[in-house]
Parts: structure tokens; sequence; C-alpha cells
């Protein structure tokens, strides 16, 4: 007879959870400390207040009751000091850890926190992740009146986090102080090195009106392979990529309500997939809407929909730095109220396409008359494509170009009603369609709560 042994460990259980929900601080910090990996630390309803900040392991999973129902925050006694921020950004070692409710273990793989909120006031943010924190889950949770991030994580691999609230996170910070204008900012999420990562269906709020202050929602410091989707950004900057060399970044189908800023000095490398950012389906509604520059960026099927009143800024706005080789494709978007202009980048950009977008201006207050295009008369034309596009000046006619130069782009097919430059350029006729390829359409925002069709933005029917 054959006997088939089968290991103990085969029949136990992967995690291991304990009997029932910690019920206190006291509880809850026993039960993170002597937690295994593969462990589920349930925590029950009520408010936790810590004295230091929750080490959470590798492989550790913290379930609260619900966000608003689990709340941890910080005792009296406990709180951060505001004269170590900003942080220094990217440098790790230097970073003043002791001010978040929780910090994960150093190169841990594996944590899931879900279901909880995470509030201040007094501290600088709720969740740290550390060096090279893999595999991290955050969901439905709700993070509160931070100083500087709700989390704040530094080299981070295979992350999700999604269906979270940030609220009052992310404010800007210089020299201890907040909201000092010039300053240093943190986010609700701002994330230092971040690749192959999903950041989806969130919400981030602001409620503090206070003169200056500003906050951010989601900051990166280079990102690769990172998706950033169906999030509703309410902040005064919604998404800041910055300063790094990123690739394939996707940001799509957000509502944002604030600009997303994406300059990198002389444009940054091309990757070998070609594509740095595409930014594809999102709702703008601030007129100074995409900082530049940057190459590689495809910016596509957005609707861009401003108040005639907010005509402060260019869509798009490049400021400084050194002339920047290109490419990038700004294409079937809609425009509505583009404020100063569509395009404004101040140091030449030698290759961008722009086609098949349909562009609405109408007379703002100031009034606006400057040209709704302009590029650094040194720039490489030759590599310039505007075609196809249908631009409607209402009310005050506009040159479609701040200067000569641009004329030298290769302009063709464009139906132009009320532009007041047309004798600087032939714009020959074809037998394309003028303006967007196919309707647009598309739901954006937490849950796709909202809907783009065409110029309008509803509720879904």
């Amino acid at each position: 007879m054959k006997y088939l042994f089968v290991p103990l460990v085969c029949l136990l259980a992967v995690s291991i959870s304990y009997a029932a929900p910690v019920r206190t601080s006291a509880e809850l910090v026993k039960a993170v400390a002597g937690a295994q990996p593969g462990s589920v630390v349930e925590i029950g309803e009520g408010r936790f207040e810590l004295s230091a900040p929750l080490e959470v392991k590798a492989g550790l999973t913290l379930k609260g009751a619900g966000a608003g129902k689990t709340v941890l925050t910080h005792t009296a006694g406990w709180k951060a000091n505001p004269e170590t921020l900003p942080d220094p950004e990217t440098d790790f070692r230097k970073f003043d850890k002791t001010g978040y409710l929780m910090v994960l273990e150093e190169k841990a793989s594996g944590i899931t926190i879900s279901d909880m909120t995470l509030t201040g006031p007094g501290m600088h943010g709720g969740i740290f992740g550390s060096w090279e924190n893999s595999k991290l889950h955050l969901h439905n949770l709700r993070f509160e009146d931070f100083m500087y991030a709700g989390f704040r994580s530094y080299t981070t691999s295979e992350a999700k986090i999604h269906d979270c609230v940030f609220v009052d996170a992310g404010q800007r910070w210089e020299n201890g102080k907040p909201g000092v204008k010039g300053g240093i900012t943190g986010g609700g999420i701002f994330v230092v090195w971040i690749k192959d990562s999903e950041i989806y269906n969130n919400r981030f709020l602001r409620t503090k009106t206070e003169p200056n202050l500003e906050f951010y929602g989601i900051k990166g410091r280079q990102g690769k392979g990172v998706r950033i989707h169906h999030n509703t950004i309410e902040t005064n900057f919604s998404i800041e990529f910055a300063h790094e060399n990123d690739e394939d970044v996707e940001i799509d189908h957000n509502i944002l309500l604030g600009c997303v800023s994406i300059p990198k000095h002389s444009g940054g490398a091309v990757p070998e997939s070609g594509k740095t950012f595409h930014i594809h389906h999102n709702y703008f509604t601030t007129s100074y809407a995409i900082e530049f520059q940057r190459n590689g960026a495809e910016i596509d099927h957005n609707l861009f929909d401003f108040d005639v009143k907010d005509d402060g800024g260019n869509l798009i706005s490049g400021f400084g730095g050194e002339a920047a080789p290109g490419p990038a494709s700004f294409h079937n978007n809609l425009v509505s109220n583009p404020g100063r202009g569509v395009v404004w980048i101040e140091r030449a950009f030698n290759s961008m396409e722009i086609r098949n977008n349909h562009i609405i201006a109408r007379t703002t207050p100031t009034p606006r008359t400057e040209g709704l295009f302009s590029f650094e008369g040194k720039s490489d034309f030759s590599k310039h494509v505007f075609r196809d596009n249908i631009v409607e000046c209402i009310g005050t006619a506009r040159p479609l170009f701040r200067n000569d130069e641009s004329g030298k782009a290769m302009i063709e097919n464009n139906l132009l009603t009320n532009v007041s430059d047309t004798g600087r350029y032939a714009n020959p006729k074809t037998n394309r369609k003028p303006g967007p390829e196919a309707p647009l359409r598309f739901r954006c925002g937490v849950d796709g709560e909202m809907e783009v069709d065409g110029w309008e933005f509803r509720k879904p029917k």
C-alpha cells in the first residue's frame, strides 16, 4: 500500500486573521507589531489615537470597518514637526518619517491597507511608503487634513491606489510655513520614482480657502508605465509629473479642475515606445490647463471647457529653458474659450502636430486679441504641422499665430472663421473633412460619474 503524505503547511490558510477585530489603540499597536507575513489585522469601528507611527511589515493586510467608521489619528501629545517640511523630495535618507501615521517597512512587498479614515491635523501625512515597496494596494481609504501628503512614497512598483478620498492633503510649503507663494508642494498622492502602477477612481477635494493656500492632487517625480484614470481632482493643481524623464504615463478619463504639469528641461528624452505622456479623454476646466514643454507627448480627445471669464492662461504653456526638438501632438480635442491662447511656448519647439481640433474663441472680458498659437520664431517650422482644424472666433477677431515665422509651418485644410491673419499663410484645401475625426463622447471621473458628449458635460443619461 502506498501512502500519500501531504505536508502540513499545505493545509494551512495562506493568511492569518486575528480572531476578532481590534477595538483599542493599544490592541492595534500590539497586533501590528506582532503580525507575521500574510496576516490580516482587522480593525473595528471607533477612533484609534496613535502616539507613534504604526510600522507596517511586508505581506500585512490592515482592514478597517469602513471609511468614517474606523478612524486613525494621533494623540494630542504627538504632533509632527512642521520645520522639517518641505521634505527633500528625492533624498530619501533625509526624510522625516516620524510625521506619518503609518510607515511601511523598507523593501516590503504585498502590503494592503483599506477601509478606514486617516486624519490629522498635526501630521505630515497618513501613510509613508519607504524604499522599494512593491505590490502595494491602497483602497477605500479617506485621507483628511494633513500638512503635506495623504500618501507619500519613494521607489514604488506595481502599486494600486483606488477608490480613496483625499481631503485637504498636499499643501504647498516653504521653510516650515504652509501656503507660501513659490514654495515646494506636497500632494494628496506624492510618489517619487513609481513604475508599473495604477491610480484610479480617487477623489481629491479642497475645503480650506485661506489666501495662498494651495493643494495638489497627484504629484510625481518620474513615472514609468503608470496609468492615472477615472479620478475627480478638484484641487489647485491636479497632476504634476515634472522635471524627470518619464515614460509611458497615461492620464485618461479624469475630471481635472486644475493644471496638469509635465515640463522638462529641453523637453526630455523620448523613450523607445515614443511616448512620455498620453493625455486623453479628460475634462479640463482651467484655461491654464497643461504646463509644458515635453517631447514625446500626445494630447488628444479631451474637452477643454473654460469659462469665458477665465482668460488668464494659455491652454498649453511652456516657460523658459532650452529649445526642445519635439515631437508632440495635439489632436482631436474640443477647446471652448481658450483665454490667452491654445499654445504658448517661450523657447523653440521644433516638431509639433496640431490637427483635427475644433476651437471656439469667444470675446473675453479683457478682451484678448493675441494670436491663438505662439511658437518662438527660431523653431524649426519645417516640422510643424497645422491641418484639418476648425477655428472659430466669435465676436472679436483674432489671429491664428502671434508671429510671422509660424506661417512657415505646413498649414493645410483648416476651416477658419473670423481669423484675422489669413493673409500670412496659404492654407490650401483638400478633400479631407476639417475637425475631429469622430464625435467626442466618453465617461470620466470617479466610476465614470460624468459624461462628455461633444461640447456637453453632464451626468450620464
